[in-house]
C-alpha cells in the first residue's frame, strides 16, 4: 500500500508539472495577444486550446515505442504529453507568432516541423513548434516540453473534419475519399493565400486613406511642412457649417 502511495505521489508530480509549463505557456501567450492588440490594433490569434495526455494514453505511447517504463524515459521519449493548439486568421501570423515565441529568453524550439511549407502527402498543414517551458517547483527548476501546433482557420476546420472521417472508417478509409480529403486540402490552402491577399489589400487601402488625411492636415511652405493646429482645424469645420446653414 505505501509503495502504491509513492508511486501516486509520483505521476501526479510528473503530471502537474507538464500542467504548469502548459499554463506558463498560456499566459504568455495571452499576454502576447493584449500587448500585440495595443500595439497593432490587430489581434494576430483567433484562439487557442490546451490539452493534457492522460497517464493511460502515455503509458501506452511508451511500450509502444518499445522502451523502459520510467519517468526519465516518458520525459526524453514523448514531447507531446502538454500541447496548446493556436488558431490564426492568415499564414503570416503562424510565422509571426513563432518570432514571438523566439524572442521570449526563457523560452527554447527545440524541434520545428513545418507542415505548411512541407505538407503531409495527405494535404495536413499545420506548424508544429516543441517549446521548453521552465517550471519552478518547490525543490527544484525543471525545463518541459510543450508541444505547440499553430494553424490559420481553413488549416485546422480542415484537420478537424479529416480526423472525424478517419475516426468513423477505423482508418480505413477509402481511396478515393482520400483524394477528395487532398483536395479539400488544396483548397484550404488557396482560400487561405485568397484571404491573406484580400487582407493586405484592404490594409495598404486604409493606410493609404489615413496618410491622404493627414496630408490634408499640413501645408507646404518651400518644401517644408508643417501641422495645421487642431485648433484651427475645429475652428474652420465650425464656421464652414454655420456658413451653410446660414445661406
Amino acid at each position: 500500500m505505501e509503495q502504491f502511495k509513492r508511486f501516486k505521489d509520483e505521476i501526479t508530480r510528473f503530471m502537474m508539472m507538464y500542467k504548469f509549463a502548459l499554463d506558463s505557456l498560456e499566459t504568455k501567450i495571452e499576454i502576447l495577444k493584449e500587448e500585440f492588440q495595443f500595439l497593432h490594433d490587430y489581434n494576430p490569434i483567433e484562439h487557442t486550446k490546451s490539452r493534457m495526455k492522460s497517464p493511460e494514453s502515455i503509458f501506452n505511447k511508451i511500450i509502444r515505442k518499445g522502451c523502459d517504463i520510467s519517468f526519465p524515459n516518458i520525459r526524453t521519449h514523448i514531447k507531446d504529453i502538454a500541447g496548446l493548439r493556436i488558431t490564426c486568421s492568415f499564414v503570416t501570423d503562424i510565422y509571426r507568432i513563432r518570432e514571438m515565441l523566439l524572442s521570449q529568453s526563457d523560452l527554447t524550439i527545440v524541434e520545428t516541423k513545418d507542415y505548411i511549407r512541407e505538407p503531409k502527402p495527405n494535404g495536413y498543414q499545420s506548424l508544429h513548434l516543441i517549446v521548453e517551458v521552465p517550471v519552478y517547483m518547490s525543490d527544484r527548476q525543471e525545463r518541459v516540453c510543450v508541444e505547440v501546433q499553430i494553424r490559420t482557420i481553413a488549416m485546422d476546420f480542415w484537420a478537424s473534419l479529416e480526423h472525424k472521417i478517419f475516426y468513423k472508417y477505423n482508418e480505413s478509409v477509402p481511396p478515393r475519399l482520400l483524394q477528395e480529403l487532398k483536395e479539400a486540402a488544396d483548397s484550404a490552402a488557396a482560400l487561405d493565400k485568397q484571404m491573406e491577399r484580400l487582407h493586405d489589400e484592404i490594409s495598404q487601402i486604409k493606410e493609404d486613406r489615413e496618410e491622404e488625411a493627414n496630408a490634408a492636415k499640413r501645408i507646404i511652405i518651400q518644401d517644408e511642412s508643417f501641422q495645421i493646429p487642431a485648433a484651427l482645424l475645429e475652428w474652420i469645420d465650425n464656421n464652414g457649417q454655420g456658413g451653410q446653414g446660414n445661406d
